[in-house]
């Protein structure tokens, strides 16, 4: 099942989940791109935006407002629907009006091919982009090991490497996230207070690293980016025709 969190303010953005890619509020453009390879429900706690979802046949959920990050939001949703602590939960952002399909498809089939005897499984991916792509603080970086697990994620320039003539491959992270409902509900037991690189990073992802799981990682290829400023709605926009 694909859940989607959207909170309705955002600290550079205000209200941007209901700004209109093509005449649809981004939310809602979201959920109709990714819609024919699962379920989909957005989590918000905006009621205009689940107004706005019945016109297209979008199914919403009525969340708090308390939540820290968009995953606790969707973990008060698939909790709320009873899922199966084996199902697979893709949290797909709702500022991601334009991501390919596939790249969930990709997720799905990554986690499939986990071990099933582990206790916590959770997958996402990046793409590769160039050193001057990877000094933007706005994308977020991650570093992994040879067997394709996230060592860190970060908004600073990583790795950072002292010899300019080394060769570096710069994985940018796209946040989006599969688990199993059962590894959903670990990642949001997590005490985020004991936990201090999510506060420091304002990255929901490092409270799993930090409390010592593992986080797999796929390579995918992709134009889509996440919209964060007016200026990303605008450049996404141009790049762009159509949602579908």
């Amino acid at each position: 099942m694909i859940l989607i969190p959207a909170r309705q303010n955002s600290s550079r953005f205000n209200n941007k989940i209901l700004a209109p890619i093509f005449g649809i509020p981004m939310a809602i453009a979201t959920a109709i791109r990714v819609s024919d390879i699962d379920d989909v429900v957005i989590a918000t706690d905006s009621d205009e935006l689940c107004n706005e979802a019945k016109k297209h046949n979008i199914k919403t959920y009525k969340s708090t407002t308390t939540h820290n990050s968009g995953t606790d939001r969707i973990n008060e949703l698939a909790n709320h629907l009873g899922l199966d602590d084996d199902e697979i939960v893709i949290n797909v952002q709702a500022d991601e009006p334009f991501i390919e399909p596939y790249i969930l498809q990709e997720l799905k089939d990554a986690m499939n091919k986990l071990d099933s005897s582990l206790g916590f499984k959770m997958a996402s991916c990046y793409k590769i982009v160039t050193k001057a792509q990877a000094q933007d603080p706005n994308l977020v970086k991650v570093v992994t090991n040879n067997q394709n697990k996230a060592l860190y994620f970060s908004r600073s320039l990583i790795p950072f490497v002292r010899d300019e003539d080394v060769d570096v491959a710069y994985k940018a992270h796209l946040g989006i996230y599969a688990y199993t409902k059962k590894s959903l509900n670990i990642f949001c037991e997590l005490n985020a207070k004991e936990l201090v690189l999510e506060e420091q990073e304002k990255l929901e992802q490092l409270r799993v690293l930090e409390g010592g799981y593992d986080i797999s990682m796929i390579e995918v290829k992709t134009n889509s980016f996440g919209i964060d400023t007016k200026e990303d709605l605008q450049k996404a926009i141009k790049a762009h025709s159509k949602i579908k």
